[in-house]
């Protein structure tokens, strides 16, 4: 009896899930959607945690720059000069966006 119901499970079509044919725009519309939809609770949780005497230092920290960052937006990051030049480069695009007449010069002096 057991080797029949054996079978009988082996011998069934194994189906795949049926896919919802979505955009991936759509998608991502409907995750933001409903994660705005939990927005007071996160709030609530985050504020709880800042206030909380129980939390880490850490998380309470955390969960105020969390806060912040929602209610403010983010610091600007200013824009560090690596060893590749990118800061260079960029002044360098401006310089022949806002000058084009004298970019010739400028790549010229380049070795």
């Amino acid at each position: 009896m057991i080797e029949e119901m054996e079978i009988a499970l082996v011998r069934e079509p194994v189906r795949a899930p049926a896919r919802r044919k979505t955009s991936s725009a759509r998608t991502l519309t409907e995750i933001r959607s409903l994660a705005r939809s939990h927005t007071r609770t996160a709030l609530r949780v985050l504020v709880g945690i800042m206030r909380s005497d129980d939390a880490t230092p850490a998380a309470r920290v955390s969960a105020a720059n969390a806060i912040l960052d929602r209610g403010w937006g983010r610091a600007a990051q200013p824009v560090e000069n690596g060893e590749d030049g990118v800061l260079e480069l960029i002044h360098r695009i401006e310089r022949i966006i806002v000058y084009p007449g004298s970019a010739s010069d400028d790549v010229a002096s380049d070795p």
